[in-house]
């Protein structure tokens, strides 16, 4: 873990500093028949079975692995319920998702203040709460935690207050090898461009973004993740529904994954189902199907 953390982070910063500018053709090319990325999944796919006490926390790991084959999970701190300093509740989680071959990738953190706060009090005790969720992603194995980048004013004071508290989390997560990833999540954060700004004003390799495939409301979502890519530090392929084809009908995978492809990008792509019709776990299976046939296409 502590290889593919450098190499994101290495990743990354040279995407960042613009040295890396693979021609799509060409890039595509370069990872013809090889891996393109791996799958993780995002526990929030599985929040009704979770509030409803049909799967226990400890047991996202295994329970992904078991049911989906997927080897990598992003866990989501809600479902810890207070635990987050808890370091026996940690090690009995990472124990289980060790022994089942799983490996944690993000912790998603909701709830934990604004770290674009205008208040300066405000915006500092966002950010030391969000210090014990980099500890936690330490203590399972964990490179970053996502956060959200909301704040209040005009686009200029946003991007400026924004910057100031990634920088300073950023600070405690390269203190503790864990990266600080931001999701276009509301706000101007789901504005590619506002976004990518920040990421340019904080300029620490420790701090980059997860692009999600929704959550761009007007914003062209394909624009978006294009903008987003150089920071990336992970991937989201949000879904929603299905058509008979099996293609999710909000985004066209194939076209997203080209941008994610060429943009240099061979590490985690999370699966995040926030579907109704389907039940949560058929939703991650078709997420996961899709994505292996993009891949097929793309590899070949």
């Amino acid at each position: 873990m502590d290889l593919t953390r450098r190499r994101m982070m290495q990743q990354s910063a040279a995407l960042a500093a613009g040295a890396v500018a693979l021609p799509m053709a060409a890039s595509r090319a370069a990872g013809a028949g090889k891996r393109l990325w791996k799958v993780s999944l995002c526990e929030y796919s599985l929040h009704r079975m979770l509030s409803k006490k049909e799967l226990d926390p400890l047991d996202f790991g295994p329970f992904t692995k078991k049911t989906f084959g997927i080897e990598g999970v992003d866990y989501w701190n809600s479902p810890f319920g207070g635990k987050a300093k808890d370091a026996t509740y940690l090690a009995e989680m990472k124990k289980r998702s060790d022994g089942a071959g799983v490996v944690g990738g993000v912790i998603l953190v909701d709830g934990e203040g604004n770290l674009g706060d205008p208040d300066d009090a405000k915006r500092k005790t966002a950010v030391e709460r969000h210090h014990k969720w980099i500890d936690a992603a330490k203590a399972l194995g964990c490179y970053a935690i996502r956060v959200n980048a909301r704040s209040h004013g005009t686009y200029e004071e946003q991007m400026k207050l924004a910057a100031d508290g990634l920088r300073h989390l950023g600070e405690y997560g390269k203190k503790n090898a864990c990266g600080v990833i931001v999701e276009n999540h509301g706000g101007l954060s789901s504005n590619g461009e506002w976004l990518s700004a920040v990421m340019k004003m904080v300029g620490m390799k420790e701090v980059g973004t997860l692009p999600d495939f929704g959550n761009f409301g007007q914003y062209d979502r394909y624009k978006g993740v294009r903008e987003l890519m150089p920071y990336a530090q992970n991937v989201s392929a949000k879904s929603h529904d299905f058509d008979a084809e099996g293609n999710e009908t909000r985004t066209d995978y194939y076209k997203m994954m080209t941008i994610v492809v060429d943009s240099g990008f061979r590490e985690w792509v999370g699966i995040e189902y926030e579907g109704g019709r389907l039940s949560e776990v058929d939703g991650v299976k078709a997420t996961r199907d899709l994505l292996a046939k993009v891949h097929a296409k793309l590899s070949a």
